[in-house]
Parts: structure tokens; C-alpha cells; sequence
């Protein structure tokens, strides 16, 4: 009896330490999901005009009022709290602030604004406070900075890569896009060169126009009118055959032209006059 009772002390024993051996575990991992916060770092820090602000000086509010509300919302708390700079204090909230405050200016001078480490009342108001900031100002990150030149570098390279390679009648069909009828008077040493610095200057929307068959259809289209296969009314209504002046086609209402026909040209008889035209160019 005394032995079986002793074996179901164990067993308890053992199941409390089981126990507790599965709460530590489970505090371990809430422990590893829970990100620290981040800290402040000490560091002179940069800010800059946001926007197309030209003027030599431009000054933000440093106090609360009724035009320029100086606020800012504790969420922990759900209290807003009235910030102002004063040079000679260690906090830009007023409830912390004592004695006599001296008030501060914040210029920005030609866009831009530098703060040394010294000043971190002023730093910590600029970066983490004020309700102007991302607004009508930002500060300089040097990190996201390289990161967005970066990604734009690399789409730089991805575009003038895919213009490089791209055959001479879809390099012609881009840059009637971006230049209009003057293409049909280039070389194609021209329109390759300006292909390359078209993907250069505006990457993204080179590589949106490199996607868009509708842009290769218009081309196509446009050039079977400059070499008199197809022709298109004086009211640009109609499309017809220049052979018998049959019609191919009506523009939609308020559409245009070639961008119409690029549409037809989808179609299953768009398709067979596609194939036609093409054996004639």
C-alpha cells in the first residue's frame, strides 16, 4: 500500500515537473516572437523639404496654436500631448518642461535642415513628433535611400538590357509612342539608340510599353497605312482596302484610330487581315 501510494506521489511529482518544463517552453517562444522595440539611435541627422518648396528659408511650427496644432497622440495612453521647442529643455512636451523655457526656431535653409547629435530635444521632435513630418518634411535615411537607388538601378539595367535585345520593328513601335510619325524618317541605328536612352530615362513605363502587344498591333497598323496597303477616311471612321477600297472596319465613336485597329486585329477576321497585310510589307 505504502509502495503504491509512493509510486502515485512520483507520478504527480513528475507531472508537476512536466508542467512546468511545458510553461518555460511556452514563455521561451512567446519570448522569441515579441520584437524589441526600436532604439534611439544617437547620430547628427538630416531632414528636407518635401514637395516643390523653393523659397531660401522656410520655418515650421516650434509651439502649439489654434492655425498650427502642436500635438501629438500618445496611443498607450489615448491622451494628445502639446509639444513646443524650447532650447534650454531636455523634452519637447510641455508637461515635462520646467521653469523658464526659451523658444526655439526650426529654418529649413535651400530645402534642408541639419541637426548635430547635441540638440536631441530638437531631434527627437523633428523625427519621432512633430505632425509636419513625412509631410511637409522628411528625414534623410541614407540606408532606404541606397535601397531605393538601388531598385531603381536595377530597373534601369533590367530596361536598357531589354532594349538592347528587342528586334527593330518593336523598338519602332515604342518610339512612335514616344515620338509620334518621326520615327517613319529614322534609321534604325536611331531608333536603337533612341530606344536605349528612352529605357535609360524612363525604365518603368519602357518595360509597360515593351509588354503591351497593342502597342506592336498600332505600329503595325500605322506603318500598312504609311505604305498605302491600308488607308483611313478623312474622318477617321472608317478603315479600307487601298487595293479595292473595300472596308476593313469602323472606328468606335471617340476612339482611336490605331489604337481601334489594334483591338480588331485580335478578332478572328482581324486576324486573317492581319496575316494578309503582313505578306504585303
Amino acid at each position: 500500500m505504502v509502495k503504491k501510494e509512493k509510486e502515485t506521489t512520483e507520478k504527480h511529482i513528475d507531472l508537476e515537473v512536466k508542467k512546468e518544463i511545458n510553461v518555460e517552453e511556452v514563455a521561451t517562444k512567446i519570448a522569441t516572437k515579441v520584437k524589441p522595440k526600436p532604439t534611439w539611435e544617437i547620430k547628427d541627422r538630416n531632414y528636407y523639404l518635401l514637395g516643390n518648396v523653393t523659397a531660401l528659408t522656410y520655418s515650421i511650427p516650434t509651439k502649439h496654436s489654434a492655425r498650427y496644432p502642436l500635438l501629438w497622440l500618445d496611443e498607450d495612453t489615448g491622451e494628445q500631448k502639446e509639444l513646443r521647442y524650447a532650447t534650454n529643455q531636455s523634452s519637447p512636451f510641455v508637461e515635462d518642461q520646467k521653469g523658464e523655457s526659451v523658444l526655439g526656431h526650426i529654418v529649413f535653409e535651400d530645402g534642408a535642415l541639419f541637426v548635430p547629435k547635441e540638440m536631441q530635444n530638437l531631434q527627437k521632435l523633428l523625427s519621432l513628433y512633430h505632425p509636419f513630418l513625412n509631410k511637409r518634411y522628411a528625414e534623410f535615411d541614407g540606408i532606404a535611400e541606397a535601397e531605393d537607388e538601388l531598385e531603381d538601378l536595377e530597373l534601369e539595367l533590367v530596361a536598357m538590357t531589354a532594349a538592347k535585345d528587342l528586334d527593330i520593328d518593336a523598338a519602332e513601335a515604342i518610339m512612335r509612342v514616344e515620338l509620334g510619325s518621326a520615327v517613319s524618317k529614322m534609321s534604325s541605328k536611331e531608333i536603337k539608340r533612341d530606344l536605349m536612352l528612352f529605357a535609360k530615362r524612363n525604365p518603368e513605363l519602357f518595360i509597360e510599353l515593351a509588354n503591351d502587344d497593342n502597342v506592336q498591333l498600332r505600329n503595325f497598323a500605322i506603318r500598312a497605312t504609311e505604305a498605302g496597303i491600308i488607308k483611313l477616311s478623312q474622318d477617321q471612321r472608317t478603315f479600307h482596302w487601298v487595293s479595292n477600297d473595300r472596308k476593313l472596319m469602323t472606328v468606335p465613336f471617340d476612339e482611336n484610330p490605331y489604337s481601334a485597329m489594334a483591338a480588331f486585329f485580335k478578332t478572328d477576321e482581324g486576324v486573317e487581315i492581319y496575316r494578309s497585310i503582313e505578306k504585303k510589307l
